[in-house]
């Protein structure tokens, strides 16, 4: 079994707390993070971070807060990279490979399930399956989509540990933890097992994030945002197919072009957008102050084409 006084004393010191504010749902979360570097590169979920308009982030080395700013994300791979602002001298996580990791290994998930300010939390198991899929669907308005080479685990990491450490026996860190939360869920998964996405791959889009160059999966910076939550539309048939808005957020380009609940965007700068994920896809491709023509067909079934001054929005 695996020594878990060991191990944490190991690892804790090289992860944060991640507090979320989702000021438009009305709502707080909660994740880990990972420290890459002494100057506060944080490697977690996207989905942690995800809608956010304030975030903070507590190190568990020195117990200090730090205001948060995101680099870059990869939605489609669930990987953010942030910085702790003014961090310096932070011990870092020990990263190791996940190109070894086979079948029955020994592992554990370490994260904030018990809550900021409680005990780390601290899940041991064994590897289950290497290269899993997992649908996973995002309720503030990603859509569905499908989460790949993932290592499949035998143990109950919870929401909190999203973004958390997959360590190995000797305490190296081999995957970030992906854990349903209220508002991202994933199809078919029962308690007591989990996913992680291996650290070789996560730490491959940290570098592109960090190279600073914007590329078809990563996006840069600010996120642009027209302010609505969407959903896929009907699968049956029925009615238009685009990402239906279920709500048009107050004060927003959205609601300024005359956007309301149960219209169906269908296009973005003439691109047909089929579903919610191809909406969200197309706006990560685009920046704050950008001007994009958003078509869209009205409860009443009539298209409507307007310009939209793009905002900054929450994040991811």
């Amino acid at each position: 079994p695996l020594d878990q006084s060991a191990l944490l004393s190991q690892v804790v010191p090289g992860l944060v707390d991640i507090n979320t504010t989702l000021s438009y749902q009305g709502a707080v979360g909660a994740g880990t993070g990972i420290l890459l570097n002494p100057d506060g590169e944080v490697l977690t979920n996207n989905h942690v971070i995800e809608g956010a308009t304030e975030i903070t982030a507590v190190s568990l080395a020195n117990s200090r807060t730090y205001a948060v700013d995101v680099i870059g994300f990869d939605r489609a791979s669930d990987i953010a990279l942030v910085r702790l602002r003014g961090a310096g001298s932070l011990p870092t996580a020990v990263l190791g490979t996940s190109s070894t990791l086979a079948v029955g290994d020994p592992i554990a998930a370490i994260g904030n399930s018990n809550g900021s300010g409680a005990p780390p939390s601290f899940a041991p198991g064994t590897v289950t399956q290497i290269g899993a899929s997992v649908r996973a669907s995002d309720e503030s308005g990603g859509g569905t989509r499908e989460l790949y080479d993932l290592i499949r685990v035998a143990a109950d990491i919870r929401p909190g540990d999203s973004g958390g450490p997959l360590v190995n026996g000797a305490g190296q860190v081999v995957g970030v933890n992906v854990a349903a939360t209220l508002t991202y869920r994933m199809g078919g998964v029962t308690g007591g097992e989990g996913f992680a996405i291996p650290i070789d791959r996560a730490v491959g889009i940290a570098n592109q994030i960090r190279s600073g160059v914007p590329s078809p999966a990563i996006h840069l910076g600010d996120t642009a945002f027209i302010g609505v939550a969407i959903a896929d539309s009907s699968p049956m048939g029925r009615g238009p197919v685009g990402a239906v808005v279920r709500q048009v957020l107050p004060g927003t380009p959205a609601g300024q072009v005359g956007l309301f609940g149960g219209d169906v965007i269908t296009a973005v700068d003439g691109i047909a957008i089929t579903s919610a994920a191809d909406l969200s896809n197309i706006m990560d491709q685009r920046r704050p102050g950008d001007t994009v023509v958003l078509s869209w067909i009205d409860r009443g079934g009539v298209p409507r084409s307007a310009p939209v001054l793009l905002a900054k929005g929450p994040v991811g």
